[in-house]
């Protein structure tokens, strides 16, 4: 008998590539950060991001990140073809995130109106009235890194001595008390961030998939598990499908608790994949 053929409805992936994608971990270690972009104090890599998108949706698809940082989202969905839309609260990171959109296209050689990746300016807390004000397409995937919780306030995380006495360099966010990276209080942190990604339901295609990168945090001497517990209150809206584990192999060993107690050095991330349920595929 023939050889089946492969319908890919996902992604414009040969079986090899999918195949290889669905290893349940990964070591990614992310080149250098430009010199503008180090600003932010926790960028997420294109790099990464880029091997997502192409997982998750096909060329010329909508690609939406409702914490946007200085845009890294948006860079890897030009690099993959794909049109994508952030929203960011920090008016500083989402100039830069324009910048860098900006000249990504250049680098690439796209016209202006040949991809939309766009910036909406404000607070995904409100993100039901922001895009009532700036109306997007349906999106096909959701990407994101949100803050760790209020982390990088704790002690231990300001370590970069030149980061905390560089004028050009940010150890926090922002100042604004609507950024979620200052929600000191846990249950709230997760239940604001959780509410995020419960309103952006109505502007998700059936069968859409979310990628939340997270990553569960030690706070004097206890263990949150920011990931589980965000998981287990997503999953009251949408399918938790499984989960991914990034881990880096390039940081140094730190000697905590040493002859004392045990206290890790946490070098992974889990990639979360929820699914927003339509109809079944065939």
């Amino acid at each position: 008998m023939p050889k089946r053929p492969f319908n890919n409805r996902l992604n414009d992936l040969a079986p090899k590539e999918w195949l290889k994608f669905q290893k349940s971990w990964f070591i990614h270690n992310p080149p250098p950060r430009r010199k503008y972009v180090l600003r932010h104090p926790a960028k997420f890599p294109e790099t990464l991001a880029q091997e997502f998108i192409e997982f998750f949706t096909k060329k010329g698809q909508v690609v939406f990140d409702p914490l946007a940082g200085t845009g890294s989202t948006l860079v890897a969905a030009l690099r993959s073809g794909r049109h994508c839309y952030g929203v960011e609260l920090n008016p500083a990171y989402a100039e830069i995130a324009r910048q860098v959109v900006a000249e990504e296209k250049s680098a690439l050689g796209l016209s202006a109106d040949s991809f939309t990746a766009e910036i909406i300016p404000g607070n995904a807390l409100e993100i039901i009235n922001l895009l009532a004000a700036h109306p997007i397409p349906p999106v096909n995937y959701v990407l994101t890194s949100p803050p760790y919780w209020d982390m990088l306030h704790a002690s231990g995380a300001q370590t970069q001595k030149a980061r905390r006495e560089s004028a050009e360099m940010d150890v926090f966010y922002s100042d604004d008390p609507n950024d979620l990276g200052n929600i000191h209080d846990y249950d709230e942190f997760i239940e604001k961030l959780a509410g995020i990604f419960i309103a952006l339901k109505p502007f998700l295609v059936d069968n859409a998939y979310l990628t939340i990168i997270v990553k569960n945090v030690k706070k004097k001497g206890k263990i949150y598990p920011l990931a589980w517990d965000l998981a287990k209150r997503l999953c009251e809206i949408y399918s938790l499908k499984d989960e991914k584990i990034w881990a880096q192999d390039n940081q140094r060993l730190a000697p905590y608790g040493l002859g004392n107690a045990w206290v890790s050095n946490t070098f992974h991330h889990y990639c979360l994949q929820f699914r927003k349920e339509g109809e079944k595929r065939e």
